[in-house]
């Protein structure tokens, strides 16, 4: 691990010693796919199916138009400021220093909250291999690795992690692919092709009803997160103006084909009531075509999924731990950089508190994925509703000349992003309706709670004053 520099940041910004500007566009874009592709597709989509049916791809879809004017409404403000912490740092601009700290401890928490999840997974997937190691070793090992890997310089970090996203992606196609062999022409299901008429054989396309559908978009939303981790990278990317504004284009459509894509072709040929019952839907498509070690080989892919999520979490963390000690709101050892030009001792409090997940596997561990998600799913909510009030606030503040000069805006502003925040308001009052996911509507405002006692009990209100 290398060695921590004592030299810190000071307050006005010195090239020598700002984040290193090394992440290319193909970096944050294969970045921000690997933190949204993880275990929301290949472990919390079969919990979103049983509750929705064929119906979770029209919850898959309206989401991912929201979450497109979300991140348009990140990169209109991003490609003109593109800074380390980014949402954070435009919260407290437009909306008021006690907005930014909030935002900037909230991300942290889910992040880590998402990445308890990402190694509750890397259990269960080692789980395959060696069944009687309990699940807890198996996390601890992930959390240990990936905060090593942290400590790589950005672009070998960027690197690693656009090969870790590569393989799920290529898993991901390829599986799409040859499911709609087997759709059209029976490949491996003996020239006999399926169709597609398992979409409403099976109760309907809306079996479970409106409510089965509004009860899997807790599931869904938390698939999503990730995808604004491509503001957190602003501060280190080479190219803003091109970089962020491709990936963000790029990112939504790649993310709706890869979810709506690989579930149209799972559910129409399993019916919906056997997924997961047999085993992963993507193993069992692979080894109907004849492919040996299916099983083995897409549990590779699931765990690698897993690590890569977990692996953009920790850097999330540790870059917004940082922006907050630049501000004076969390200790000034986090503004202390690396010889390679990161943020060492946030990473390491972060991975520090990620233990707590370590411990929930051991203790819960039936109980711990689902409990993870819903919390990290309320303060995604709380991250993306920011974005989308910073960024109105943000246009507001420009005169009609600079608005038009804006190299990158909102659709249809400012309707759209009004509909987005009705949307987000809805599926936190969802959350309420069941049992499982209305533990996030307790831990959430808490912690939210508890941030605003911080803020005013350490004096930060007077410093902003």
């Amino acid at each position: 691990m290398a060695q921590l520099d004592s030299k810190k940041i000071a307050p006005q910004p010195n090239n020598s010693n700002e984040l290193h500007r090394g992440l290319e566009e193909r970096h944050i874009t294969l970045m921000s796919l690997g933190a949204a592709i993880g275990v929301g597709l290949f472990l919390g989509s079969a919990t979103a199916i049983k509750m929705a049916g064929p119906g979770i791809l029209l919850a898959y879809a309206v989401s991912g138009m929201v979450m497109f004017f979300i991140m348009r409404a990140l990169g209109e403000m991003a490609i003109e400021k593109p800074v380390a912490g980014s949402f954070s740092k435009y919260a407290r601009d437009y909306l008021g220093p006690l907005a930014g700290f909030i935002t900037g401890w909230n991300y942290w928490f889910l992040w880590v909250v998402t990445c308890m999840a990402e190694i509750t997974a890397v259990g269960v997937y080692m789980g395959y291999w060696y069944p009687d190691v309990p699940a807890w070793i198996w996390a601890l090992a992930a959390l240990v690795i990936m905060t090593t890997v942290n400590f790589l310089a950005v672009k070998a970090y960027g690197e690693l992690e656009f090969w870790f996203a590569l393989i799920k992606i290529v898993a991901i196609l390829s599986m799409i692919v040859i499911g709609v062999l087997m759709i059209a022409f029976g490949i491996g299901n003996g020239g006999i092709a399926t169709g597609i008429s398992n979409l409403w054989e099976n109760g309907g396309f809306f079996p479970n009803g409106a409510k089965g559908l509004l009860l899997s978009l807790q599931m869904v939303m938390f698939a999503y997160l990730g995808i604004e981790l491509i503001g957190v990278t602003a501060g280190e990317v080479k190219n803003p103006e091109k970089s962020l504004s491709r990936a963000i284009d790029s990112v939504f459509w790649r993310i709706l084909i890869f979810y709506v894509g690989a579930l149209f072709v799972i559910m129409s040929i399993y019916p919906w009531t056997e997924i997961g019952t047999q085993g992963s839907p993507f193993v069992l498509t692979f080894e109907k075509v004849g492919i040996p070690a299916a099983a083995g080989i897409i549990n590779f892919v699931v765990l690698t999924a897993a690590l890569s999520s977990c692996n953009s979490g920790i850097f999330s963390t540790g870059r917004m731990l940082f922006n907050l000690a630049e501000h004076g709101e969390a200790p000034s050892s986090y503004q202390t950089l690396t010889r390679n030009g990161v943020p060492g001792k946030a990473i390491i409090a972060s991975a520090g508190v990620l233990l707590i997940g370590v411990l929930l596997n051991y203790l819960v561990p039936a109980k711990v994925f689902t409990w993870v998600t819903s919390i990290a799913t309320f303060g995604a909510i709380w991250t993306w509703a920011v974005i989308l009030l910073s960024q109105i606030r943000y246009r507001k503040s420009l005169n009609p000349q600079q608005q038009q000069g804006l190299k990158y805006k909102v659709p249809l502003f400012p309707f759209t992003s009004y509909i987005s925040l009705a949307f987000l308001a809805g599926v936190i009052v969802v959350m309420g309706f069941s049992a499982d996911t209305r533990i996030a509507l307790i831990v959430g405002p808490l912690w939210l709670l508890s941030l605003t006692v911080v803020y005013y009990a350490k004096g930060f209100h007077r410093k902003n004053a």
